[in-house]
């Protein structure tokens, strides 16, 4: 049987517990984490701050493709 998957946490003191089967590889950085250092910002992902200006650009090009304009009212 292969030996488990350790966490891959590059800190001072690194991380002994397993990683997770099927959520324990981040998304941005595919390197694989244990349930406390999954996310982004507890494993300091060095392409969070791409993946977090590439949302804002969705988002941004979202509203303005939905902006109303209101109709000018005609004066009587």
């Amino acid at each position: 049987m292969a030996p488990k998957k350790r966490c891959q946490l590059q800190a001072e003191t690194p991380c002994n517990s397993a990683v997770l089967r099927i959520v324990g590889q981040c998304p941005h950085c595919r390197v694989e984490f244990c349930g406390a250092h999954r996310l982004p910002e507890h494993h300091k992902c060095n392409k969070l701050e791409d993946c977090r200006q590439q949302a804002f650009e969705r988002n941004k090009a979202k509203l303005e493709s939905e902006r109303t304009v209101a109709s000018k009212m005609a004066t009587a």
